[in-house]
């Protein structure tokens, strides 16, 4: 069982940036495809960004292409989410999630493990 700890959320003024963390358990993150969700109060959970397991693949909600960067490192275990220009609109609880594959998705019941989730506030 892959166990996925997010980190780095927080309050920040519109415009400016964050830097997401998740630490994720186990011995082969290397081949688990990554991705990172949202989930506003009364809102679905959204798909934000996924990086393959290899890295050499990345695709993005459109709502925050050129703005948020995924990215991971296989050897601390550790995927990223970089946000900048942040906007009062990205205000939503952050998931990280794993899949038992190297191809990434941007399908919620495509994920087989799932972070608790760390507030992200965007004020206007």
């Amino acid at each position: 069982q892959v166990q996925l700890v997010e980190s780095g959320g927080g309050l920040v003024q519109a415009g400016g940036s964050l830097r997401l963390s998740c630490a994720a358990s186990g011995r082969t993150f290397s081949t688990y495809a990554m991705g990172w969700f949202r989930q506003a109060p009364g809102k679905e959970r959204e798909f934000v960004a996924g990086i393959s397991g290899s890295a050499r693949s990345t695709y993005y909600a459109d709502s925050v292409k050129g703005r948020f960067t995924i990215s991971r490192d296989n050897a601390k275990n550790t995927v990223y989410l970089q946000m900048n220009s942040l906007k009062p609109e990205d205000t939503a609880v952050y998931f990280c999630a794993a899949r038992r594959s190297l191809l990434l998705t941007t399908t919620r019941n495509e994920y087989d493990y799932w972070g608790q989730g760390t507030q992200v506030t965007v004020s206007s």
